[in-house]
């Protein structure tokens, strides 16, 4: 069947309909990972946006649900330049296909995604329609792409009950504000009991528990809509708790702490981005996955100083807080897809604990 994406800016591309047949209006952004696809499809940071895969072939090992970094699928849709029909893996369960139908997710394969990558580097990140109806008449339809905006995504990815992973070491509360699986895994393997919180748990509860160190993950949308979540981030950093936060949770301690953050012209998501230890000098190969970033011109010595700074475009990648056990990063070090370069950070994540005692 024929589908159709067709961008705010009135370009249309013109595909073959995949997943679920149903119009959808989203954000579109774009993925330069060459794997771990099923790992995109299921983290909650996609929620409210459609996906663009910038590698041409998608599927081709199949569906691993134990690779799954959340329960289900967060993208609104899914772009690909050419979907595997037949998957070769030993370990796969399931084919892409039946995978997007399973969680109602349309998509479009088909279409040159170099173009549509190259179109949203140069205008930067827009809203698209995918449809499989043909409209002769674009006008109504682009008014309705263009007041598209993810709004209230926090709240829908973020765990509705606390839980907790049992371990015989530090006890660590980790803020759901959409987290990916590998965080509180990550914590775990290093012998964390981690205690999983929704996104709007006061930080009176939180600190009751009297954890050794507190987490904030990363999560979806626009950190600034998150008013009230900033609000309780704050009363966490008046703590002496140690935290160390990932991606959203950076954005939101910064803000609690009177800096500004902005959207980006085509955000950093992908496996291969590089970041500068400020302190060593040394360069690590990082997972991405973010729209928002800290404004590094809002950074006051007082509060914080820069620790991390992306390399291709100097944008701020992490920040170490003046006389607080607090540090916080703009990638994943957890990745999952994507390198484990980063993963010392829990360790120091640990030794603050520790030396915190």
């Amino acid at each position: 069947m024929k589908a159709y994406l067709i961008l705010e800016d009135g370009t249309v591309f013109t595909g073959t309909s995949i997943g679920a047949e149903r119009e959808v209006i989203s954000e579109i952004v774009f993925n330069t990972s060459m794997t771990g696809y099923l790992e995109v499809l299921t983290d909650p940071s996609y929620a409210g946006q459609a996906v663009v895969m910038t590698y041409p072939l998608i599927g081709n090992y199949g569906i691993c649900r134990e690779d799954m970094e959340s329960k289900r699928a967060w993208p609104d849709a899914y772009i690909v330049r050419e979907l595997s029909r037949i998957p070769s893996n030993f370990r796969s369960e399931d084919t892409i296909q039946n995978f997007l139908k399973e969680y109602d997710i349309p998509g479009i394969s088909g279409i040159d995604t170099r173009a549509l990558t190259k179109l949203l580097r140069e205008k930067g990140t827009m809203n698209g329609m995918i449809t499989t109806k043909e409209y002769t008449d674009h006008s109504e339809v682009l008014n309705r792409i263009k007041a598209y905006s993810v709004e209230g995504v926090v709240l829908k990815t973020t765990t509705k009950e606390k839980y907790v992973l049992p371990g015989n070491g530090k006890k660590v509360a980790l803020m759901d504000f959409g987290a990916k699986r590998n965080i509180a895994r990550s914590l775990n393997e290093r012998g964390c009991e981690v205690t999983v919180y929704p996104a709007d748990t006061p930080a009176e509860e939180v600190l009751a528990a009297a954890p050794d160190g507190i987490m904030l993950s990363n999560g979806p949308g626009d950190p600034k809509e998150n008013t009230a979540i900033i609000k309780e981030v704050k009363k966490l950093y008046d703590s002496n708790v140690p935290i160390f936060a990932i991606c959203l949770g950076h954005q939101l301690m910064a803000l609690a702490n009177g800096m500004d953050t902005y959207k980006l012209k085509y955000g950093h998501r992908g496996g291969n981005h590089p970041v500068k230890d400020l302190e060593t000098g040394r360069v690590y190969i990082s997972s991405q996955n973010h729209g928002y970033a800290v404004d590094a011109k809002t950074i006051s010595p007082e509060i914080a100083e820069p620790a991390f700074i992306n390399v291709n475009d100097g944008t701020n990648e992490g920040l170490k807080y003046t006389g607080k056990n607090i540090f916080t990063v703009q990638y994943h070090p957890e990745a999952c897809p994507g390198p484990l370069d980063s993963g010392y950070l829990f360790d120091r994540f640990l030794k603050m604990m520790e030396v915190n005692d």
